[in-house]
């Protein structure tokens, strides 16, 4: 009989880590991070969902929120898309190849282009230059017109939004090199190029630029630095190690965006850590546990991250102390948080938006575009509009306001008369007869009251901090500028 119980266990364990190699040979295979963990999922244990998605229980809602427009960008298929706002003009992309621009104000298609194979990243725009790549590794840029001006051939497929920064573009591709190119004619000027685990996550990923430097998550938890100029490593810094016994277990990569802010660099890995690094030396000054996939963002000294597992969370920025914790999100694959007019912004995949209290964290709105999960989320025209896009290539302007409570004022002052009075009997005057004196009604003084404290006005973190020119990476007061260290850029030792 205990041989018989010795098989089976065997067997089972055969049969699980079969599963477990099945689930890794696709890793590969997948469009994007979110589906990493369902794939593993249903690969071991069936297609029940291990960890349901919570209930959305009815709120209290502070905010008003209405739809401004709507427009159907197109299929995005296996893809993740972003769109770029400049000025009053928004431009999107589809899985067919079309490049999109769009009136900001009513959604209005200004014009179409299509690029003549599939676009498998966001828009990157910068000095009237518009930018996309193709699944077949080229990048193509057109202006603000939509003429066509030159195309530039890489590695392999662009997964990323392209930057572009000071006549350069940068590009990330998906076997993970970093590309500078001359915006002008599409010429290659370097590649940055790093050796990778044997297991990854595919993501979109990209870069940001900086104050001269590019700032980019790989995998193994590793954060770096280059010079935009010339693709010259300034410094590696380690957000995450690997743990586990398992290699799904040991994947710890940066699959979002670092967020610069001020001198420090903010960064987090999925099944690793969030970190803030120093932006010259690359010092990691601060770390905590916290898994994300979806990324992080910060505005006003604070710092919001979407955990992996759906919990958003509200960070300081010196210390990493939590300020506030909203758990019920959790397994709802949130998206990278926005903070913009006063109230933090998170999407889910069943296509609700919620709007968080900045300062506390508690729901004070609620939309659904449709239902579809929502792909991306930036800041719109105003503080109080954002621009979302679901996974049907559908785009949307929402915008919200604060619910005002009406006071109603008496039209007239009412006389208050004894229950049992009898109306009194006309009284006839003559002119011997003194006039009875009427009080005047006392109108109630105004009640003062306290102006209320203004919104603070905030940009998507994704447009503040990645077309700069202007340098915060000074050399120290008195110092002698190396001669290779570029544009304010302190280089290591031997660069």
């Amino acid at each position: 009989m205990s041989v018989v119980i010795m098989s089976f266990v065997k067997v089972s364990r055969f049969i699980f880590v079969v599963a477990i190699l099945a689930a890794i040979s696709n890793l590969a295979a997948c469009s994007s991070v979110g589906e990493i963990k369902q794939l593993v999922t249903d690969t071991v244990f069936g297609e029940e969902i291990a960890n349901p998605p919570a209930e959305l229980e009815d709120i209290e809602t502070t905010y008003v929120t209405k739809i401004d427009w709507s427009s159907d960008i197109g299929e995005t298929q296996k893809y993740d898309y972003i769109p770029a706002l400049e000025a009053d003009s928004i431009y999107d992309a589809n899985a067919e190849g079309d490049l999109v621009k769009l009136d900001a104000n009513n959604g209005r298609e200004i014009w179409r282009k299509n690029i003549g194979e599939p676009i498998s990243g966001g828009v990157g725009i910068g000095s009237g230059t518009v930018l996309v790549g193709s699944n077949k590794g080229y990048v193509h840029a057109y202006d603000v017109t939509g003429k066509f001006l030159w195309k530039s051939k890489v590695s392999s497929e662009i997964l990323s939004v392209p930057r572009y920064f000071d006549g350069m573009v940068i590009v990330r591709t998906g076997d993970n090199h970093i590309y500078g190119i001359d915006a002008a004619d599409g010429s290659r000027k370097w590649v940055y190029e790093r050796i990778n685990p044997a297991l990854t996550l595919r993501s979109s990923v990209g870069v940001v630029v900086d104050s001269g430097a590019v700032y980019a998550g790989f995998a193994g938890g590793k954060l770096v630095a280059i010079r935009a100029d010339n693709g010259k490593l300034l410094w590696e810094s380690t957000i995450a190690q690997p743990k586990g016994v398992t290699e799904i277990e040991r994947i710890a990569d940066i699959t979002s965006l670092p967020v610069v802010d001020g001198p420090l660099v903010y960064a987090v890995a999925y099944q690793g850590k969030i970190s803030a690094v120093d932006r010259r030396s690359g010092k990691v000054l601060w770390n905590r546990d916290i898994s994300s996939y979806a990324g992080l963002s910060a505005d006003l000294g604070k710092i919001f991250v979407a955990h992996s597992l759906g919990a958003v969370y509200s960070l300081d920025y010196e210390t990493s102390k939590t300020f506030w914790r909203q758990g019920a999100l959790s397994n709802r694959r949130v998206t990278v948080p926005l903070p913009t007019g006063g109230v933090i912004v998170v999407g889910d995949f069943e296509g609700y938006v919620h709007l968080l209290s900045r300062d506390e964290g508690k729901f004070v709105g609620r939309i659904q575009l449709g239902s579809d999960p929502v792909m991306s989320i930036i800041a719109g025209t105003k503080p109080s509009q954002f621009i979302a896009e679901t996974k049907d290539g559908t785009l949307y302007a929402v915008s919200f306001t604060e619910k005002v409570e009406k006071q109603t004022k008496s039209k007239e002052v009412e006389k208050q008369v004894e229950p049992d009075a009898k109306t009194p009997a006309k009284i006839e005057l003559t002119p011997e007869t003194p006039r009875p004196e009427i009080a005047e009604p006392k109108i109630p003084e105004p009640i003062a009251r306290e102006p209320a404290a203004p919104q603070p006005e905030s940009g998507s973190s994704e447009r503040s901090i990645l077309f700069k020119n202007d340098s915060i990476l000074l050399p120290d007061a008195g110092a002698e500028p190396k001669p290779d260290s570029g544009p304010g850029i302190r280089l290591p030792s031997g660069q």
